[in-house]
């Protein structure tokens, strides 16, 4: 079995990106309350401060800051998927493995995330985070997709309703040149 390195950092600041299996999938836009009693029911049981989330149909970008004394963030994701999971029929189509071990093969197993190591870089992973369903085609503007914390930036004004409607902002946050 593969052994990956997590970062062991207490209290550090992640961006996460969390997948279902079948990526062609809607299943996290078309059950969202069900994923967000599933978020929730988990941040109650082990705290975490979200600093920015967008749910897209097949997967999820978060940012995450930890708790003084707490690195574990493979805990709370293996939560919120179990929770999420929870009555619903499996997949149609599972591996083996899946199978074997009786998951029910709608999430990924793995997961990607990255330590945030500055402000700069924390800056970069939100507008990301909230740029990521115009990046996939959802939408035109970034104002115009319901499941992302781009609204509480508008509501708390850290952002304008309006930003990144122009493609440089957009081409800027994802190292493309005009």
């Amino acid at each position: 079995m593969s052994r990956y390195r997590r970062s062991l950092a207490l209290g550090a600041t992640f961006f996460f990106t969390v997948n279902l299996s079948d990526r062609r999938s809607r299943l996290l836009v078309e059950e969202i309350e069900r994923l967000r009693t599933a978020y929730r029911r988990a941040h109650a049981r082990y705290s975490f401060q979200t600093i920015a989330i967008c749910v897209l149909p097949d997967h999820l970008h978060a940012i995450w800051r930890l708790p003084q004394a707490d690195a574990d963030f493979g805990l709370r994701w293996s939560l919120i998927k179990r929770l999420f999971v929870t009555g619903s029929p499996a997949a149609s189509v599972r591996s083996l493995s899946k199978a074997a071990k009786r998951e029910k093969g709608i999430w990924q197993r793995r997961f990607w995330e990255h330590q945030i190591r500055d402000d700069l870089d924390l800056e970069r992973h939100v507008d990301y985070v909230h740029f990521n369903p115009v990046k996939h085609g959802l939408v035109k503007r970034v104002n115009e997709w319901p499941y992302s914390s781009f609204h509480r930036y508008v509501a708390d004004s850290v952002l304008p309703r309006d930003w990144a409607l122009n493609r440089k902002h957009g081409a800027a946050l994802f190292g493309e040149r005009d």
